[in-house]
């Protein structure tokens, strides 16, 4: 855990979070910022800064993959866009890997 990453203190249950999911290995909590009706971060439980450092441990990318269908299987959504932030430029703000689950409308193609 980094005492100073709000997503460690989530998953430790220092703040609170609306939670949709929770498996061994992964959590999955509803934005406070909405950008869909879905909205849904999912997050590993152990820190990871950014996807580039996720991708260097493939079964922690398993897990956060298959924290993501979890979300889908619960919420019952076959539709959805997820997408990855790495570095501020990019939009990332928090600094501890996170998918971000979309879903509940149309999305435009190129996003952004």
């Amino acid at each position: 855990m980094q005492p100073d990453c709000v997503f460690c203190r989530i998953v430790a249950g220092q703040l609170p979070a609306d939670i949709v999911h929770q498996g061994e290995d992964v959590l999955a909590f509803n934005d406070l910022n909405p950008q869909a009706p879905v909205h849904v971060l999912v997050v590993p439980k152990r820190h990871v800064a950014d996807i580039s450092a996720l991708a260097a441990d493939p079964e922690l990318s398993a897990i956060l993959l298959a924290g993501i269908r979890g979300v889908t299987d619960e919420l019952g959504i076959t539709e959805y866009r997820t997408v990855f932030n790495t570095g501020a430029a990019a939009g990332q703000t928090v600094f501890h890997v996170h998918a971000h689950l979309l879903a509940g409308r149309s999305f435009g193609w190129p996003p952004g």
